[in-house]
C-alpha cells in the first residue's frame, strides 16, 4: 500500500542504521524522501566504536539526522581495554542523543552471554553517568535484561524492535521503558499485535530498523526511514486510533527522549 502522506503529519524515525552500504551509498536520496514522507528527525544508530564515529559524521551533514552510539551485543567480544573511555568520548560529541544499541542477543551468540552483561552493565553506567537514554536491543534475552536494569535502577531506555509479548511489555513500561515497533507491527503477527494494543500512546515509539525489516508491503526490498508512515499506520489500525494520533504522540514521545531539537 501506499505511504499515507500529509503536511500536517511529521514523523521520527528512531532507529536506522545509514551506515549501512545500500543506505550510505544514496544517503543524500534516502533522506530527501524521508523528508517528503513527513520524516523530520531520523536517530542514526551505531553498533561499535567504528560506526559510533560514522554515524556522528553524517549527523554533522544533515541537519535532520542525530547519532546514538553504543557497542551491539553481538560486537562486544573483541574490544580494546580503552573501549570505555573511547565510547565515553564519543558520547561528548555534538548532536550524539543516545547510547545505543546496546543489550542482549540470545538469538545469535556471537559473544559470550557473560561478556555481553558484562559489556551491557558497562554502558548502562556510563549512560546513568551521562544522564543519557539508552536504545535497548533484547533478542530472547527478557530475563536477564530486566534483571540488569533492575539492580543498576536505570530505565532511562526505549526498547527497540520490540519482540516480547504484552506481559512483558507492560513489566517494561511498568519500569518506565518506552517501546518502539519496526516494520514487525506489520507482519499480522498475534503477539506483536496484543503487545502493540497495550502499550499507552506515551510510550510508544517509531522506527524502521533500516536497512532491515521493511514493512509489509515492501519486504525484500531495503528499509529506510520513509517508511515510518506504513508502520505508524498499521499501529493505528491495530490501536483504532487516527493516523494523526499516532503521528503527533510518537513524535511528541521521541522528541522528549531523545531531548531534540
Amino acid at each position: 500500500m501506499p505511504a499515507p502522506r500529509s503536511v500536517e503529519r511529521m514523523f521520527v524515525d528512531t532507529h536506522a542504521h545509514l551506515t549501512y552500504p545500500t543506505l550510505r551509498d544514496q544517503l543524500p536520496d534516502v533522506i530527501e524522501r524521508a523528508k517528503l514522507a513527513g520524516v523530520t528527525r531520523i536517530i542514526n544508530v551505531a553498533t561499535d566504536l567504528k560506526s559510533a564515529e560514522a554515524v556522528i559524521n553524517s549527523a554533522a551533514e544533515f541537519e535532520c539526522v542525530f547519532a546514538a552510539a553504543g557497542i551491539h551485543p553481538q560486537d562486544s567480544a573483541y574490544l580494546p581495554d580503552n573501549w570505555r573511555q573511547h565510547l565515553h568520548n564519543l558520547l561528548s560529541r555534538d548532536k550524539v542523543v543516545a547510547v545505543g544499541e546496546i543489550g542482549l542477543d540470545y538469538y545469535r551468540i556471537y559473544a559470550p552471554k557473560a561478556t555481553q552483561i558484562e559489556v551491557l552493565r558497562e554502558q548502562i553506567l556510563i549512560a546513568r553517568e551521562l544522564g543519557l537514554p539508552m536504545i535497548l536491543h533484547d533478542r530472547q534475552a527478557h530475563d536477564d535484561l530486566k534483571q540488569i536494569l533492575t539492580e543498576i535502577g536505570y530505565f532511562n531506555g526505549v526498547l527497540h524492535c520490540f519482540s516480547g509479548n504484552a506481559a512483558f511489555a507492560q513489566e517494561m513500561i511498568d519500569l518506565g521503558l518506552y517501546i518502539s515497533f519496526t516494520g514487525n507491527a506489520t507482519y499480522s503477527d498475534k503477539k506483536t499485535e496484543l503487545a502493540v494494543q497495550v502499550i499507552p500512546l506515551d510510550k510508544l515509539m517509531l522506527e524502521t530498523d533500516s536497512p532491515f525489516l521493511s514493512p509489509e508491503g515492501k519486504r525484500g526490498e531495503t528499509n529506510e526511514p520513509a517508511n515510518i508512515p506504513l508502520i505508524a499506520a498499521k499501529i493505528a489500525e491495530l490501536k483504532n486510533l487516527p493516523l494523526e494520533t499516532i503521528a503527533a504522540a510518537t513524535t511528541h514521545n521521541a522528541y522528549t527522549f531523545f531531548n531534540l531539537s
